[in-house]
């Protein structure tokens, strides 16, 4: 029986979590299959190809991180969101760089992985890497490359505060998706840190000021009144 709603692979060891997220799924427009590790999900995956895998890290006998690593090298690019107990920035750059589209630490808001699915099914490039695995990032005469994190407009190099360059690069991978200023905060500054959303709010002006993008009418960066930030700009991946 063929259907036109996207297949969502959920992998998790946690019988609780497939039990209660699988059903929120399919009521959203999802079609759902479940693996409890990782060596369970390549296999199902060998055999029906998912649109879409929301995958946990730490499962035994292969772990979410491992199963991400051998579908990439597979040269398998399905949308992947992983979900994790761990807050440090490091580990989710290191996800990132490994070939996930997203992340989402746990606990989480169930509709809030709903929206996540959504977004990489969004912006997936079929039989591509994603955005967040580009090592360069492009929108008209904006680059981004991410090894130096160099920032350059009209090819003149931006002077950008550390934080203001992980600001823009995480809006550059998560292209026409609002994001809330406490997720910029989670994403860019960690869970942990003693900071509140103004931070995000000054580094958006900064970066507004560097790239003469004016707030009444962007070209990049957009503000969705009392929810967020979106980068409405195209971007494509070198």
């Amino acid at each position: 029986m063929t259907t036109d709603r996207p297949l969502v692979l959920l992998v998790d060891d946690e019988a609780d979590i497939t039990a209660n997220l699988a059903p929120l799924l399919t009521r959203s427009g999802f079609e759902v299959e479940t693996a409890a590790d990782g060596q369970e999900a390549l296999d199902r995956i060998g055999a029906h190809p998912p649109d879409a895998i929301v995958m946990d890290v730490l499962m035994p006998r292969l772990d979410g991180r491992e199963a991400l690593r051998r579908l990439r090298r597979a040269g398998d690019w399905t949308p992947v969101v992983l979900l994790t107990r761990v807050g440090e920035s490091s580990e989710r750059a290191m996800a990132l760089e490994e070939g996930a589209d997203d992340y989402l630490n746990k606990p989480f808001d169930p509709h809030e992985l709903i929206a996540r699915v959504r977004a990489v099914l969004r912006r997936a490039r079929p039989g591509q890497p994603p955005l967040s695995a580009a090592a360069r990032l492009v929108t008209g005469p904006l680059s981004f490359e991410r090894a130096s994190r160099r920032v350059r407009l009209e090819q003149v190099e931006l002077q950008l505060t550390p934080k203001a360059v992980t600001l823009l690069e995480y809006l550059m991978t998560h292209p026409d998706e609002l994001i809330s200023r406490e997720r910029l905060l989670d994403a860019v500054w960690g869970w942990d840190y003693p900071t509140g959303t103004r931070t995000v709010d000054t580094r958006m002006a900064e970066l507004r000021r560097a790239l003469h993008d004016d707030p009444t009418h962007p070209t990049y960066i957009e503000t969705v009144s009392g929810q967020g930030y979106r980068f409405i700009a195209p971007v494509r991946g070198g």
